[in-house]
């Protein structure tokens, strides 16, 4: 359930926040006003997509904040949100277009929010109403209806549905003798190319090192020669150190500091001994040096093919892995195919089977829809309805063609709203006022299904007066003792049924234009009925009227609890 929504900077809001109760909450005012920046608030929530042109003109930034109660937490805890049944969706949204979804904290993407609200929230705009017409949309309702409680059915055919598209894909991977001996052949060739390489991880790295080092060496063996030169020659400082410490050692026994200075010499001439050898010892490593580089140059080239072929050192080694699985599989592949060949088999018996039980399923569970259906349209003024779920049946022979994830069934809503006219689809036949009742009807029915705690209707009295509006008031009022129901109106009989009232109203304070929202008390209701029944400051009687109303709508409440 929505408790709070906060707007900051949306459309002509400054700073709005609006508490709800848990029954229904109605929402009117004057035309243009703002009613559609309420909702457009409310959908921002719940995933819509958010536009630049949605923030209030000269503003940098602005959100928009929701706080709902929610005892399902197994959708939040689903995406890692913490909850203690509590949930504060946050929507931040800049002049650049850019926003930013939280939600308990945790930043989300929008398709994340989306996905998320759909267990808290349903929301009907004209967009909704529209979509009804759509024949993938209806298969939607009566699946939703039959399956919801119990989709075990469904399930089931799924898994057959994906086992079945598994093995064709096996199968085809198989193909026939001379398609799988070529793959043989070719999987061999492969398999014998990796592992004679014999590459080892890491070692393309270590021989372009070794690579730059060779293609250094003559430049190196100089430079190594004439170090040599210079410790070792007649002038050579390994000579003249040692020749420097013998005579520095003659007289070392003088003093103390002669002493010192000996064994300091000394130790020079015996490093730069060894440095010497070890530089001669470098330099020897380079005799062969040019047959190594023809070596390492020519196993970068076959590491480097290796690589083009099969992908760096890890995924090389997984196709290997992969080859080796395939290679035995194909080598057995007659009997590999047979044996598929006859799961197939089984598993085209088993799908025309889920799928007659599916359909089984369905046009039980359409007869009781219609049903209702009727009964509900019967309540809202349509009380000469007729209503079916037609199914078009495969073609005999070839219903395994027809056969998707969902079954073979294709059905769509038939409809006549009025006595003598004939059942035709849906889209050909429905008015935007019958659209807006059929669209009530089917919440009522399939609401308590998915225990969804809030709905919002927007545009639910279009195209209705009178009767028929007291009508879909007392169903909305039902509806909402059950759960949470927002509602934009501009019926006095829905708006008398409010339980809690708000009131939009847009001002002008001379620079800027702005809307505000008011909470009603019971003799601002009566007010806001009277304006909606058009009587105010028209008929004397109006306000009574509206009194009225208010009167047999809470006792109607009361009864109706």
């Amino acid at each position: 359930m929505l408790q709070r929504i906060t707007i900051n900077n949306l459309a002509l809001i400054d700073d709005l926040e609006i508490e709800f109760s848990g029954e229904l909450n109605v929402f009117s005012g004057e035309t243009g006003a703002g009613k559609s920046i309420i909702v457009d608030s409310l959908m921002l929530l719940i995933g819509a997509r958010y536009d630049k042109t949605m923030l209030k003109y000269g503003a940098d930034k602005g959100f928009v904040e929701g706080v709902f109660s929610c005892e399902n937490v197994a959708p939040l805890e689903a995406l890692g949100i913490e909850s203690d049944e509590l949930m504060i969706v946050t929507r931040k949204f800049f002049k650049d277009g850019r926003n930013e979804i939280r939600v308990n904290g945790k930043q989300i993407t929008v398709s994340m929010l989306r996905e998320l609200m759909q267990s808290y929230v349903d929301i009907y705009g004209q967009n909704e109403y529209q979509s009804l017409l759509k024949i993938n949309e209806q298969r939607k309702i009566l699946d939703y209806f039959v399956f919801k409680k119990d989709d075990a059915p469904l399930g089931r055919h799924k898994a057959l549905f994906d086992e079945y598209k598994r093995v064709c894909v096996e199968m085809n991977s198989l193909g026939d003798e001379r398609e799988r001996a070529q793959r043989i052949d070719i999987l061999q060739y492969q398999i014998d190319e990796i592992e004679q390489a014999k590459v080892k991880k890491g070692e393309e790295e270590s021989l372009l090192d070794r690579r730059h080092l060779l293609m250094a060496s003559e430049r190196i063996k100089n430079g190594l020669a004439e170090c040599i030169n210079s410790l070792d020659g007649e002038v050579g400082a390994v000579s003249g150190i040692s020749d420097a410490s013998h005579k520095l050692a003659s007289v070392s026994s003088y003093s103390d500091g002669l002493a010192e200075l000996y064994s300091r010499l000394n130790s020079v001439a015996i490093e730069l001994d060894d440095i010497n050898e070890c530089v001669k010892d470098e330099l020897e490593k380079f005799d062969s040096s040019e047959r190594e580089l023809d070596e390492v140059l020519a196993r970068l080239d076959k590491l480097r093919t290796l690589k083009n072929k099969y992908g760096p050192f890890d995924s090389m080694n997984e196709f290997l892995k992969r080859a080796k699985l395939e290679l035995p599989r194909l080598l057995n592949g007659a009997d590999e195919y047979d044996k598929l060949s006859k799961r197939k088999s089984t598993l085209e018996s088993e799908l025309i089977a889920s799928c007659k039980k599916l359909s089984e399923l369905r046009k039980a569970g359409a007869g009781e829809l219609a049903a209702r259906i009727v009964t509900e349209l019967a309540d809202l003024g349509m009380a000469n309805s007729r209503f079916e779920v037609r199914f078009t049946e495969p073609e005999t022979g070839k219903e395994l063609q027809a056969v998707t994830a969902n079954g073979y069934d294709v059905y769509e809503f038939y409809l006549s709203p009025n006595k003598g006219q004939p059942m035709l689809q849906l889209a050909k036949i429905i008015s935007g006022g019958e659209m807006s009742r059929f669209m009530l009807a089917i919440k009522l029915i399939t609401g308590d299904l998915g225990g969804i705690g809030t709905m919002i209707f927007d545009e639910i009295d279009t195209g209705i007066s009178g009767a028929v509006g007291l009508g879909v008031a007392k169903k909305l009022c039902s509806l909402s003792r059950g759960r949470q129901v927002l509602c934009v109106t501009h019926l006095p009989q829905i708006a008398a049924m409010a339980d809690t009232h708000f009131y939009i109203v847009k001002s002008d304070d001379g620079g800027a234009t702005h809307t505000h929202v008011t909470l009603l008390d019971r003799k601002g209701q009566i007010g806001e009925v009277a304006r909606l029944s058009g009587g105010l400051g028209v008929s004397g009687t109006a306000e009574k009227n509206a009194e009225e109303m208010k009167d047999w709508a809470d006792k109607y409440k009361l009864s109706n609890a």
